[in-house]
């Protein structure tokens, strides 16, 4: 709930009445002389309650904080915004009677701070519901706040745009801060939003602030993994050793009883030791070491999605991700110098995320005592509600892997990355949403990204290709992915309300490209990054010519779109629109024709010059609907069969398997599935991002095939706007047979279907209210709501 001003007294002040609205009965509050980032700053409450009480309190700060009560960690924040939708967080405090100390570990790292990470000014804010606000309130209560020292912040490279990794000094750092001790406390200087402004009149930068829209992140103690080498080393220079099996240290004891929680691991002084973690699966996690004595010791904890052949990792050659043998360890991490002290809790201020770990110990003169690795692992609550089987195992075997790819990479916004730069992008998002909707009734994250993109929204009317982020970058295409995003949520899950809010923004993406197109009637180079897929012949993922001229792969792309949401303005009332978006799209689909259509491969080329052809162009020529009965067929005929297409890499294979879906051959579908079903013959344990040697082996793009095994080869899609009626029309293609059960708003979906003699018979159940048909082999059978139904 939002705290305004006018709910509460407040001394009055030289402005006009209106001029209060919407301020807080408290005041942001930040460290006195702080200077500019990067810094972490600690704030603390003491105070006492004669009786025991429930506080409700509202939590925020620039740009991240941890909040504890009596020592205890009760929460992370903010949820990553903007300045406009700057969140704040709630909690309800049970408190005893007697005395309490609040604590917030408050960083800002400026232009250190992950791209993904926007900032307006250092501060924190505390603001409880009454009648605690004088006792409690920041700007009001008796706060203090101090500079944390020991902190030094190191370029994160590779793991670019991920934010500043960490050297922990524990000689310097104020051990005890979380539970409000320690010298060097002052009064915390309580900071004017509206600095600059003193009329009211004006609009400083200023946190606008909004409610967190979506659950507390998964915080949960991870127990996985092996020790896979305990190995001497003369130093931590250890990228250029190579793991050997022969170097391991069989008789040291203790470092497998450490990771599974069981015991502690001393290590001698003047020692050096590397270990080597297999984690078993993708984790994203905060990772924390307790360590006691060890005066003089470095402690380093790097991660990595895999080793790689050579000591160097910009080249991506990793081989087999199961291997660690002769291979090398680069990685990302952090660094902890223990001061001697007993039982000192080194953590981060942001997670890490891999499979492998390199624990690195040198110690000096005195002996260390590592008394716990512990990691907590984090993402989004994103769980796998449905489920899937068919005749071929390989498909359910490979779920998940696809279902890791996709919860490793949603957390407070949706990621492309979560070893990378941790972006929110809307090639990947839409994907990424897709998936969601098939596994889980859970719509806040979707909803989210629609409401972040939009926002993003610039003047020329495109939204920006990742946000929320301080790093501008436009990548037109991805404007017209956002746009049919929002057509997929009101498909999947309706709310008319909230998809008719967004529609301004996707008819300014539609104008913004309207005003792109030329005088040919195509729309020519847009600017920015004309990127469309990683295909290894395309310079840097641009369609050949596209940097410089029209492209018909991103001219198909925008005819498809134009197609798309026409139907969404006639589902939400708005047939002039509607009847605007189809004639715009015919008339773009006969230019495309004239320029781009060769008639003596019955193929669309992807350059006016006909020297380039791609799955992409064909496959988005059939999904916008505008081809003529001949072209229709042709162009199906090349894309299944023609040896010199480019052909889709693994994110562009979603649209390809859209083309598979609207000609009925899930057999291509399945046949196009291999570099799916060889990822864990490879040691994979996600989805990677493009073909070998891929940069990135997390990417939640590559989870797409999960969508498609519940809305083509199940054949599970809404019919019409918001899932009020399902179409399941199955494709199960050469599978004897396939069952599954896919959550809907309103309960699950069953199907069980087999093939026999070259029928396909079986069951589907829908849940209450909701009915729909089944349509297989000219067959089309009405399905009552909340009812079994042979088909």
């Amino acid at each position: 709930m939002r705290i305004l001003i006018t709910d509460m007294p407040f001394p009055p002040g030289p402005e006009a009445p209106w001029a209060e609205r919407g301020r807080w009965p408290c005041a942001w509050i930040a460290v006195p002389g702080a200077g500019e980032p990067p810094f972490v700053a600690a704030y603390r409450l003491r105070f006492t309650l004669d009786t025991p009480a429930t506080v409700r309190a509202h939590v925020t700060a620039d740009e991240r904080y941890e909040l504890f009560l009596d020592g205890e960690r009760i929460g992370r924040g903010s949820e990553r915004g903007d300045a406009d939708h700057w969140f704040f967080e709630t909690y309800e405090l049970a408190l005893a009677a007697g005395a309490h100390v609040l604590a917030a570990r408050v960083w800002s790292l400026g232009a250190l701070a992950p791209y993904a990470q926007m900032r307006v000014r250092h501060g924190l804010l505390f603001a409880p519901e009454p009648p605690f606000t004088d006792l409690l309130a920041t700007g009001r209560a008796a706060w203090e706040a101090k500079l944390l020292p020991g902190y030094t912040f190191v370029d994160p490279s590779p793991a670019w745009g991920t934010g500043a990794n960490l050297l922990i000094d524990g000689r310097a750092y104020p051990w005890g801060v979380e539970c409000g001790e320690g010298s060097g406390w002052q009064p915390a200087a309580p900071t004017d939003e509206r600095a600059g402004a003193p009329d009211g009149l004006e609009m400083p930068a200023a946190h606008r602030l909004c409610p967190a829209t979506l659950p507390p992140m998964l915080e949960r103690e991870l127990r996985a993994g092996s020790v896979r080498l305990v190995a001497a080393v003369p130093s931590l220079e250890t990228q250029p050793i190579p793991v050997r099996a022969a170097d391991h240290l069989v008789g040291e004891p203790g470092w497998a009883d450490l990771l599974a929680g069981r015991g502690a691991v001393s290590v001698p002084p003047h020692t050096a030791r590397r270990v080597i973690i297999d984690l078993g699966n993708y984790f994203c996690a905060y990772p924390e070491i307790v360590t006691s004595g060890g005066a003089g010791a470095t402690v380093r904890l790097l991660w990595a999605e895999s080793l790689y052949t050579e000591p160097v990792w910009w080249h991506n050659r990793k081989g087999d991700r199961n291997a660690i043998e002769g291979k090398y360890f680069c990685g990302v991490g952090d660094t902890f110098l223990p001061d001697g002290g007993p039982q000192r809790r080194f953590t981060t201020l942001w997670w890490q995320a891999g499979r492998y770990l390199e624990l690195a110990v040198s110690t000096g003169a005195a002996p260390l005592t590592i008394e716990r690795l512990t990691l907590r692992e984090t993402r989004y609550p994103l769980e796998m509600e449905s489920a899937f089987a068919a005749s071929d195992g390989r498909l359910a075997q490979v779920v998940p892997l696809l279902v890791r790819g996709v919860q490793a990479s949603a957390h407070e916004t949706y990621i492309d990355s979560p070893y990378y730069e941790q972006l929110m992008y809307a090639s990947d998002t839409r994907l990424e949403t897709l998936v969601t909707y098939v596994m889980s009734r859970d719509d806040r994250l979707p909803r989210k990204a629609l409401r972040m993109f939009d926002a993003s929204r610039l003047a020329s009317g495109l939204t920006q290709a990742r946000y929320p982020t301080r790093v501008r970058q436009v990548i037109p295409s991805f404007a017209l992915w956002w746009a049919l995003m929002v057509g997929d949520y009101a498909r999947w899950r309706g709310d008319r309300a909230f998809v008719a809010g967004l529609m301004p923004g996707v008819r300014a993406t539609i104008e913004s490209f309207g005003r792109l197109i030329g005088p040919d009637g195509l729309v020519g180079a847009p600017g920015g990054w004309p990127y469309l897929d990683w295909v290894p012949t395309w310079e840097s993922g641009v369609p050949p010519g596209g940097a410089t001229g029209p492209s018909g792969p991103l001219n198909w792309l925008l005819a498809h779109t134009l197609v798309a949401i026409a139907e969404l303005e006639a589902w939400l009332g708005e047939p002039e629109l509607a009847a605007r978006n189809r004639r715009r799209a015919a008339e773009l689909a006969a230019r495309l024709t004239e320029v781009f259509w060769d008639a003596e491969r019955g193929l669309f080329a992807d350059d006016p010059a006909h020297r380039s052809f791609s799955e992409h162009s064909q496959c988005l020529a059939l999904l916008s609907g505008l081809l003529d009965d001949g072209q229709r067929e042709r162009v199906a005929a090349g894309l299944l069969a023609d040896p010199g297409l480019a052909r889709t890499t693994i994110s562009f294979t979603h649209y390809l398997f859209e083309a598979y879906r609207l000609l009925g051959r899930a057999d291509a579908l399945l046949g196009r599935m291999g570099l799916w079903f060889e990822l864990a013959e490879r040691g994979f344990v996600a989805p990677i991002e493009m073909p070998e040697p891929s940069r990135s082996d997390c990417h939640g793009w590559g989870s797409h095939p999960l969508y498609h095994y519940f809305a083509t080869i199940l054949g599970v899609r809404p019919e019409g706007f918001g899932f009020e009626r399902v179409e399941i029309a199955p494709q199960p293609g050469p599978l004897a047979w396939v069952r599954g059960r896919l959550v809907h708003p309103r309960g699950a979906i069953a199907v069980e279907l087999r093939q026999e003699g070259g029928a396909l018979r079986g069951r589907v159940a829908l849940p209450p209210g909701v009915g729909g048909v089944f349509r297989h082999g000219g067959r089309t059978l009405p399905l009552a709501p909340g009812s079994e139904t042979e088909v």
